[in-house]
């Protein structure tokens, strides 16, 4: 495993959120990045939850790219910022988020995450209610700031 030794480590409540790490190294150093992905993650899954897009936004790389479920991919802050407003605007949405498996190389992390989502269109109509799985690829700036690069993720249910 290139030197990367997966441990399971305490469960971490972030924003009322169960979120467990794994793939720490042995190293204090790597353990140390590891923890500062793990924080990032939880300021991600908070602005998530608090459904403010410049908190979003500010989690992430200028170059991110989503890869959401049923849509083009979207490149960069410029592309990302009106699909979140759109969907935050038409949308009551809650999601949940629990980090399986989070490993660091370098300046680069590597997240597999399983969620759970409510949503609810804000004009009316069902609740729909979900569950998936996806990958992460987080990258730590210059400034030592952990930011999604990549997010990708697809619904349990296949649709």
């Amino acid at each position: 495993m290139n030197r990367i030794v997966r441990m399971t480590a305490a469960v971490v409540l972030a924003g009322g959120m169960g979120v467990s790490l794994v793939g720490c190294s042995t190293t204090g150093q790597r353990a140390s990045d590891a923890a500062i992905g793990h924080a990032a993650h939880a300021s991600y899954v908070n602005a998530i939850a608090t459904g403010d897009v410049d908190a979003m936004l500010a989690v992430m790389t200028d170059d991110v790219v989503f890869m959401a479920p049923g849509f083009e991919r979207l490149v960069g802050k410029d592309e990302i910022r009106p699909w979140l407003a759109g969907y935050i605007e038409a949308y009551d949405a809650r999601w949940e988020k629990d980090e399986l498996e989070f490993v660091v190389a370098g300046d680069w992390a590597f997240e597999q995450y399983a969620y759970r989502s409510t949503v609810t269109p804000r004009a009316g109509g069902d609740t729909a209610r979900d569950t998936g799985k996806g990958l992460i690829v987080w990258r730590r700036g210059s400034d030592g700031v952990w930011r999604v690069a990549r997010d990708a993720w697809n619904s349990d249910a296949g649709h």
